[in-house]
């Protein structure tokens, strides 16, 4: 779909990071903007910048794991631009930990806003979508974690491969109404995703810790986010399901197909 300034659009963890780079290249385009997050102070300070910059935004503090929440935020929309069109599930946190050592209380934490903010946001939008005819498109922001696995990051590897399983789903199922979906899923983005961990239920992080160090090193070398969001408008734009960042990757994707592949065609079944 073409973004122009007839366009709405709600995002969520818009404060920072990927969210406001998307945000960013939306407003560049004439898109009016809702972004939701939880960081009130964060998100003044993003919906200043933009404004300078000559966009057209709302803000709404929302918590995406909580329902009433988002109703409440897809309201505040409403309630201020009369219609949405693009909605980017956005918001996001990562959880490490080895098989068998993770507090279940850490899961849910991980599941509630990684898969169930994304179930959220599709579910109370699409109706909202739909309601206007003019057609949309939902963003889910996955990982490239979520098509290729390794160890120590079971739990995010979880949620994301399920939030490619869903948008691959939903595309199938909005198309006739006109609704395009795309799934993010970036590799190393400059964001503060490594910290986010340290928010988790039974708490623990050190920024001591030289495996932190390490990440910290490796998210800073990462891409802009607001490449990457110039990248999803036109994703958007030009109707890709899929939103990849690092060409260098696609050897993993390669990997694992190949190993897909080999173990089916060992099926003995039906020869």
């Amino acid at each position: 779909m073409k973004i122009d300034s007839s366009t709405v659009a709600f995002i969520t963890g818009g404060a920072a990071g990927i969210g406001l780079g998307i945000a960013r290249a939306f407003a560049k385009r004439g898109a009016q903007l809702m972004l939701a997050d939880i960081d009130q102070s964060a998100l003044d300070v993003a919906a200043e910048t933009l404004r300078a910059e000559g966009a057209d935004v709302a803000t709404v503090v929302c918590n995406v794991a909580d329902e009433a929440q988002m109703r409440a935020a897809a309201q505040a929309t409403i309630d201020r631009f009369g219609k949405v069109h693009i909605v980017v599930n956005n918001a996001g946190v990562a959880l490490g930990g080895m098989t068998g050592e993770i507090d279940l209380k850490d899961w849910r934490w991980i599941v509630d806003i990684n898969l169930m903010g994304v179930v959220h946001g599709v579910e109370i939008f699409t109706p909202l979508i739909k309601s206007h005819g003019e057609g949309g498109h939902f963003i889910n922001t996955a990982s490239l974690a979520g098509h290729i696995a390794g160890p120590g990051m079971a739990p995010y590897h979880a949620t994301k491969f399920a939030v490619v399983g869903y948008s691959e789903a939903m595309q199938q199922e909005l198309a006739p109404a006109d609704i395009g979906v795309s799934v993010l899923c970036p590799a190393w983005v400059k964001t503060n995703i490594h910290r986010s961990g340290f928010n988790k239920p039974t708490g623990g992080g050190d920024e001591a810790d030289p495996r932190f160090k390490e990440m910290t090193k490796v998210i800073e070398g990462g891409i802009d986010p607001a490449d990457l969001g110039e990248w999803a408008a036109t994703c958007v734009e030009t109707k890709r399901l899929y939103i990849f960042s690092h060409p260098e990757f696609a050897v993993g994707i390669d990997m694992r197909y190949a190993a897909v592949k080999a173990d089916y065609d060992a099926v003995p079944f039906g020869k």
